[in-house]
C-alpha cells in the first residue's frame, strides 16, 4: 500500500547579512523616492487651455480663493461649480449643494454672476465626483453647449482621481485638463510629517488605485452608467 506523504524537506535560500542590508537600503531608497514623489503624481497641474473651467464645489475657502486666481489669470469664458448636497451644515437651507455654496463664494469674492454656471448632483454613496461629471455632461447637452476641452480645479492629491472621473464621464473627445489646489493643512513636500498629510495621501492613493482597477460605471450614456444615483 503506498504511503500518502504530506511534506517533504526543501532547501531554501535565505539572504546573508549583507544580502539584508542590501535588501534594507533597497527598501528605505524606495520609500524615500515614493515619499517625494507620491505627492506630484497625485496632484498634477497640467491645464489643456480650455474656455471652461470646471470647479469642484466642495473646496475649502482658501482653495476656492486659488481657483478665482486661476480663472483671472487664465483665458477662460465660463466657470462652472459642481458637487452634491451639503448635510450636516447649521444655517443652511435642506438639500443645498456644494456647487451652489461655491458659486456663491466666488460672486461675492470677485467672478461675475453671469459667468457661472451651477451644476448640482443628486446625492450619491460611492464616486461622488464621477456622478458630479456625468451632470456636467447632461447639463451641457440640455444647454446646447458645446467643448472639445475643459480645465478642471480640484483639491491637492485629489486631483489626478478627479481627472480620471471626468475623463470617463466625458469620453476621450473632449480633452480634460488639471489643477491641483495646493492644500492648506500640511507642506506637500514634506507630507510625512503631518497627521493630517499622511491621512490625505493614503486615502487618495487608495481612492485613485480603486477608480484604476474596480470602477467600471458602464457604457457612456447607458443606463448602468448612472448606477450611482
Amino acid at each position: 500500500m503506498a504511503r500518502i506523504v504530506l511534506f517533504r524537506q526543501r532547501q531554501v535560500w535565505m539572504p546573508t547579512i549583507s544580502g539584508w542590508l542590501l535588501l534594507l537600503f533597497i527598501g528605505i531608497a524606495t520609500s524615500i523616492l515614493l515619499a517625494n514623489n507620491l505627492y506630484a503624481f497625485l496632484a498634477p497641474n497640467q491645464p489643456v487651455g480650455a474656455r471652461v473651467l470646471v470647479v469642484e464645489g466642495w473646496l475649502t475657502p482658501g482653495e476656492l480663493d486659488q481657483a478665482i486666481a486661476v480663472f483671472n489669470k487664465g483665458k477662460y469664458e465660463r466657470i462652472v461649480t459642481t458637487g452634491g448636497p451639503v448635510s450636516g451644515w447649521l444655517g443652511l437651507k435642506q438639500d443645498m449643494s456644494y456647487a451652489e455654496l461655491a458659486a456663491d463664494y466666488l460672486a461675492h469674492h470677485g467672478i461675475q454672476r453671469d459667468l457661472i454656471a451651477v451644476v448640482p448632483a443628486p446625492r450619491s454613496a460611492q464616486e461622488r465626483t464621477f456622478l458630479s461629471a456625468i451632470m456636467f455632461r447632461e447639463s451641457a447637452q440640455r444647454l446646447g453647449i458645446t467643448f472639445d476641452a475643459i480645465d478642471v480645479f480640484s483639491s491637492g492629491a485629489h486631483a489626478r482621481r478627479s481627472r480620471l472621473l471626468f475623463q470617463m464621464a466625458l469620453g476621450q473627445k473632449v480633452r480634460v485638463g488639471i489643477l491641483a489646489a495646493r492644500p492648506d493643512e500640511f507642506d506637500p513636500e514634506a507630507w510625512w510629517k503631518t497627521s493630517e498629510g499622511v491621512e490625505q495621501m493614503f486615502f487618495q492613493s487608495f481612492g485613485f488605485v480603486w477608480v484604476k482597477c474596480c470602477f467600471w460605471p458602464g457604457p457612456l450614456g447607458s443606463r448602468q452608467e448612472l448606477w450611482v444615483r
